[in-house]
């Protein structure tokens, strides 16, 4: 189904030109740093729409199904800013049910989602196969983190989000973003693709 060709949809068509360039074919994972939880889901839907249009059976994930329990981020006392950004997220989890699979291919099933944050819990396992050329889109805040830097086929970063200052420390995923995106005007996205 072809989308509506708005300035945000021409945009968006442009950065899946610049992502494909390089990734033609095989499976390939974009990552989406919106800042804030949830800051860049709105972003990775509609880019993952635009992968759906091009004809790629497409996936979308947010590191928010990737949580750590609370437990586990409060057993040195308070949560913190500090304990969140380090122990927020279940990056063995992350990879062992959706990064490795889905880049193994074939029929090798994967996950979407492990934990529900709100409730605390992890979620029921739901298994999905894909294509050999799939495309998984996965947004979340510190996606450009060190420790997970290497797990995506091409980055981007919404310029206009609000940044936690120990990611930005940590990680400067402004100078290691592939994409750097300002958002401001949500109707006409505006681009750009960093050089090597």
């Amino acid at each position: 189904m072809m989308l509506p060709p708005t300035p945000r949809v021409l945009a968006l068509r442009g950065l899946l030109a610049a992502i494909r360039r390089s990734y033609r074919a095989g499976r390939v994972i974009v990552a989406v740093d919106g800042g804030g939880p949830g800051g860049g889901m709105a972003f990775a839907d509609d880019l993952a729409a635009v992968f759906r249009e091009s004809g790629a059976d497409t996936f979308r994930a947010s590191l928010d199904g990737f949580h750590t329990p609370r437990a586990y981020r409060t057993r040195l006392g308070r949560e913190s800013a500090e304990s969140y950004y380090r122990d927020g997220y279940d990056e063995s989890t992350l990879r062992r049910v959706l990064l490795d699979p889905f880049r193994l291919g074939g029929s090798a099933g994967f996950q979407l989602s492990a934990f529900d944050e709100a409730r605390d819990q992890p979620v029921e396992s739901r298994w999905l196969t894909a294509g050999q050329d799939a495309v998984l889109v996965v947004d979340g805040e510190f996606v450009l983190r060190p420790s997970l830097r290497g797990s995506w086929n091409a980055s981007i970063l919404l310029t206009n989000a609000v940044l936690d200052p120990l990611y930005v420390a940590d990680a400067d995923p402004e100078g290691t973003a592939d994409f750097l995106v300002d958002e401001s005007d949500a109707g006409e996205p505006r681009w750009v693709e960093r050089g090597p």
